[in-house]
């Protein structure tokens, strides 16, 4: 005997009752744009209207599938009256709803399901905390005005909210999903939010994409993303979209879905307003960051202790508040001069990584810069850290430079004795980073020398000989400590005598610190 539809149900309920033994779609739309909107202030009369409580009847405790059939739940353009609770239920099957309006919150937490799909409908929230799905769920192109809830949720393939547009519930989260497993990819591509969307300890198993989403604090709680802890199997996007194929597409997913904005292409960027925390996040692929960060107060942009094998960071508009990578481990960092924030507003402390990977012009000098755009004082290692880089790039001259830049830079700490000394060292020598600069003092103290004793001339050692005076070789004998021109039979005393010790002095400082420059030059050729 078939079951039917019970007695009590309107006609448009048995229809849908019938539509969902047979696998059929159940579809109720006008074909006239301006009412079968969703989120318009079209009528839906009792022919698109059914109870949420026949949709879980259905879904817990449906009829069989009609023979040689595959029961499910497909609706377009049906406005559901009522809460629609199937929390703690088994969903065995197919769910796809198109189009589809709500006038209250639907329940799932604690459900089972195989695939939801809830695309381009009106829904004021949905509560699914620990939902587990073997298959995708999806939320595309919804309205969702108070916020979803996925803490701890488990879905078994992907989540997409792409074009979405997320409220806030009373505490300012818009998506909360602390905690939640994807299995495969999480797109979120040009998702509108307003809110905290919170990732807290979730784990994706692919991809977490938020290109050209629009992210949006509210005053309660300035937070606008918290992945804290996130794990990522693959890699993350807070980069720009390409505009072409998303608007006007009424496809699943919008034509452009999962394409990143070629170079020179119109596109809409990442944006987010407020606070951005991705503190202890692992990326296991890499982490894209080219968006927009608008950071006002104590607003900060953190990537604290990420661990990634590539960073790109290539902000088209520098930040406007700070940026901390302190303690993060990266492999390649790709970025430009431009991304970077100004101002005392970069934290670099304990930041190390492998390669310099730069997509635009980044001379030693704006690396420096860079450097010094931190948020602390005087990081010693980061000068290191930096001159290790470039070392392993074969970039030793510029290593140098860094090296150079961090003795000027420690002198600023030093007291005033230490600084005095130091300003002579860097004068004189550039802290021996600067063998030219030694080479010229040298060539100076050279003519001088041999214009004092031009017009001193010694006395011989011996009174009984009479050598040849030279003033120029003799200068140059004294400046030149490990050479001999046969300049010892003279006998300096006064003024002379003390001047000829100075030529000695400087002598051993500044010729050691060429000989040192000339063996480096000659080691690398």
């Amino acid at each position: 005997m078939v079951e039917r539809a019970p007695e009590d149900w309107t006609d448009t309920e048995k229809e849908l009752w019938e539509a969902f033994r047979q696998g059929d779609v159940f579809d109720r739309r006008a074909r006239k744009s301006a009412e079968d909107d969703p989120y318009g202030s079209a009528e839906w009369g009792s022919e698109r209207t059914v109870r949420a409580e026949v949709l879980a009847r259905l879904l817990l405790a449906g009829p069989t599938a009609a023979p040689g059939r595959v029961s499910s739940l497909r609706m377009n353009g049906v406005n559901v009256t009522g809460a629609l609770n199937l929390a703690g239920g088994r969903i065995n099957q197919y769910v796809e709803l198109y189009g589809c309006r709500f006038e209250h919150k639907v329940l799932m937490s604690e459900a089972e399901a195989s695939t939801v799909r809830m695309v381009d409908c009106l829904i004021p929230r949905l509560e699914a905390s620990r939902l587990a799905t073997t298959g995708d769920l999806h939320l595309a192109r919804c309205r969702i005005p108070e916020g979803v809830r996925l803490t701890d949720a488990k879905i078994g393939t992907d989540l997409l909210l792409n074009v979405t547009h997320l409220g806030s519930d009373r505490y300012g989260r818009a998506l909360s999903a602390d905690g939640m497993t994807v299995h495969q990819d999480f797109e979120a591509d040009r998702i509108e939010v307003h809110g905290e969307l919170s990732l807290r300890t979730a784990r994706i198993g692919g991809r977490l994409s938020l290109r050209g989403a629009q992210l949006h604090a509210v005053p309660d709680n300035r937070i606008c993303l918290n992945a804290v802890r996130i794990t990522v199997g693959h890699t993350a996007y807070l980069t720009s979209s390409a505009d072409g194929g998303w608007f006007g597409s009424r496809s699943y997913y919008g034509s452009g879905y999962g394409q990143t904005a070629p170079a020179g292409a119109p596109s809409t960027p990442f944006r987010a307003y407020g606070q951005v925390r991705l503190s202890d996040a692992r990326f296991d692929g890499a982490c894209l960051i080219s968006g927009e960060f608008h950071l006002e107060g104590d607003d900060e942009l953190s990537l604290r202790r990420i661990h990634t094998p590539e960073l790109r960071f290539t902000c088209r508009m520098r930040p406007t508040g700070p940026v901390s990578l302190s303690r993060a481990r990266v492999g390649n960092l790709v970025d430009t001069p431009d991304a970077w924030p100004l101002g005392k507003h970069l934290g670099l402390t304990g930041f190390t990584y492998e390669v310099l990977r730069p997509v635009a012009p980044f001379t030693v000098q704006q690396r420096i810069a860079w450097l010094e755009g931190s948020t602390v004082d005087f990081q010693p290692e980061s000068y290191e850290q930096l001159a290790a880089a470039m070392r392993r790039d074969g970039a030793d001259d510029d290593a140098r430079e860094v090296l150079y830049a961090k003795q000027r830079r420690r002198r600023e700490t030093l007291p005033l004795p230490a600084r005095i000394w130091g300003t002579v060292q860097d004068v004189s020598v550039g802290y021996g980073f600067r063998p030219g600069r030694a080479a010229l003092w040298l060539l100076l103290a050279w003519a001088l020398g041999s214009v004092f004793f031009a017009t001193h001339p010694l006395d011989p050692l011996k009174a009984d000989e009479h050598p040849n005076w030279n003033p120029v070789l003799y200068t140059l004998n004294q400046l030149l400590p490990i050479v001999d021109l046969n300049q010892g039979a003279w006998n300096p005393g006064g003024l002379a005598q003390w001047v000829s010790a100075g030529l000695v002095v400087v002598g051993w400082l500044l010729a050691s610190t060429v000989v040192a420059g000339a063996t480096r030059m000659l080691q690398r050729g």
